[in-house]
């Protein structure tokens, strides 16, 4: 039975429908990518699967519950960690006191802790007493990827991680995911890198305009039918 699920997941904001009947799934233990171009909904999917855009019960479920209609708190607590878009620091709040926020809500026994996410970004530790915001764009993002992780989550959901930063930084920040997967945590990270995401992913979904046009795994997939999916036949 798959961790976490959608089932004809559909989203709305106001009278523009964002998301068409979307399926797709996670097992334990399990990395998906998420990609697709600019207004896929690729970002509507992580928020419905968060909690930040609540929707009917069924359409979501996780460890066997329907959690649709959860708050993002609750479902912060069950289990379900965000690294959202654009990393949302806390602007007056140091790097060590942005980590520590991830456990304000959910403090579980688990291999995520300071130390721990200091062993994984070890920049962290030096920077430690700095303001969140004073880092670099990559090193923000190590912050809120640690402090996702201070949660100990069984599912980390990745918001477009590489978006605005250099090739060389987007690299540094990757190469700390076969540590996070060896830690237990299912993974779904949305990118716009579609060479990123084949590089680490067991398993791809391709979105365009709401709807799941592609699936399947890496090395099954062609780069004829990714680019058709990805941005349609007649592109």
């Amino acid at each position: 039975m798959a961790l976490l699920q959608t089932r004809g997941l559909t989203a709305r904001y106001g009278d523009f429908q964002a998301l068409f009947g979307v399926d797709m799934e996670l097992a334990e233990g399990e990395t998906v990518a998420v990609i697709g171009a600019n207004g896929a909904g690729k970002t509507t999917l992580m928020r419905s699967i968060s909690g930040l855009l609540r929707q009917a019960p069924e359409m979501v479920h996780y460890d066997g519950r329907q959690i649709g209609a959860m708050a993002a708190d609750d479902i912060m607590e069950a289990g379900i960690a965000m690294v959202p878009e654009g990393r949302k620091l806390f602007p007056s709040l140091s790097v060590e006191e942005n980590l520590l926020m991830g456990c304000h809500r959910r403090k579980v026994k688990g291999p995520w802790s300071l130390d721990s996410v200091y062993a994984l970004f070890p920049i962290l530790k030096e920077r430690r007493h700095a303001p969140g915001t004073a880092l670099s764009g990559g090193q923000q993002q190590m912050v809120s990827i640690g402090r996702a992780l201070m949660s100990n989550p069984r599912v980390l959901l990745c918001d477009e991680i590489s978006l605005g930063l250099a090739p060389v930084v987007i690299r540094d920040v990757y190469a700390a995911f076969p540590q996070i997967r060896a830690s237990g945590a299912s993974v779904i990270v949305v990118e716009q890198d579609i060479g990123q995401a084949m590089k680490i992913a067991d398993r791809v979904y391709c979105m365009m305009e709401g709807r799941v046009t592609l699936s399947g795994r890496p090395g099954d997939l062609s780069r004829e039918a990714i680019h058709d999916a990805y941005f349609g036949a007649n592109a």
